[in-house]
């Protein structure tokens, strides 16, 4: 059964988000250092230390200003990524996993996502090259247990190509020099826009498919694709997805049924809206029904 998750991407008020997400039994909260503008990890940090069965994913990539001149004076970043605000390379992975552990006051993250590790390196050969190595860093830092597990965050890397779930177990396997090693997760958007990565676990395929058979998590990030896909779903259209149903549970019924996905990540600061959102996504839809929307919502071609 695929759970939802907390966001903190679009959240408002990162602490009453985690508060909701305790207090409803949520499984997992998904924040990173450069949310909130630099402001939700420490916001949520309060609960996490009062609800130590709530999972925290974060995430390592982007940077505030702030974050990159703090960075930069420790020589942890270079001039030229923190000009772009984004560095996956080793000493800013290590750095920006030591001031999360201290942010969220966790001493073991659950999971740590390179965040859109694809952002300013288009060469697939060199950010093959970049991923290994921060992995290198990633499993040195699980080895320790300062975190829990690590994985990738991507927002067009599985689309695009320069990168598959293959690629990156390889690079994870590289990295550790064993199969047995601590890469557990990829986050993706999936949503009734972002539809390919349905279809194609339908098939037991791509990445989510993939991930299932890998025996890795595997997270949906913006099923209501930032807000743009709500409304697009018309009555007519939420009454096909399941009859009874708004546009808001129908979007969430089709992300969270695709077979293989760990869960859905939402972002509330309401416990009704919550549980509502559970409830909705409680039940999957069938893989012929849901097949039958992949084909309505994006025709195969003929």
């Amino acid at each position: 059964m695929t759970v939802l998750g907390v966001g903190t991407y679009r959240s408002r008020d990162a602490a009453a988000s985690a508060s909701i997400a305790a207090s409803a039994g949520c499984p997992l909260i998904d924040t990173a250092p450069v949310y909130g503008n630099g402001i939700h990890q420490v916001a949520i940090a309060p609960v996490l230390r009062h609800h130590s069965q709530l999972r925290v994913s974060t995430k390592v990539g982007y940077m505030t200003e702030g974050q990159a001149r703090v960075a930069l004076t420790s020589e942890s970043l270079t001039e030229e990524d923190a000009a772009f605000q984004h560095s996956i390379a080793p000493d800013y992975v290590r750095h920006q996993v030591a001031m999360s552990r201290t942010e969220l006051q966790r001493q073991t993250p659950e999971l740590v996502y390179l965040h859109n590790p694809e952002y300013h390196h288009e060469e697939r050969g060199d950010l093959h090259q970049r991923i290994r190595a921060a992995f290198a860093v990633l499993e040195e830092l699980y080895a320790l247990g300062d975190i829990g597990g690590y994985g990738v965050s991507t927002w067009t890397g599985f689309d695009t190509g320069v990168f598959s779930l293959a690629d990156l177990l390889r690079l994870a396997e590289e990295a550790a020099g064993s199969p047995e090693n601590g890469f557990s997760a990829i986050q993706l958007p999936v949503s009734m826009v972002k539809i390919a990565p349905i279809r194609q676990s339908l098939e037991g395929s791509g990445p989510i498919g993939q991930a299932s058979e890998a025996g890795l998590e595997a997270w949906a990030s913006a099923p209501f694709h930032g807000g743009e896909l709500l409304p697009l779903i018309t009555p007519k259209l939420a009454e096909a997805v399941q009859p009874g149903t708004d546009r808001v549970e129908a979007a969430l019924k089709v992300a969270a049924s695709a077979p293989g996905l760990t869960g859905v990540l939402l972002s509330t600061t309401d416990t009704a809206h919550y549980k509502r959102a559970a409830e909705a996504i409680r039940e999957p839809l069938p893989d012929y029904r849901l097949k039958e929307l992949c084909d309505l919502l994006d025709p195969p071609a003929r």
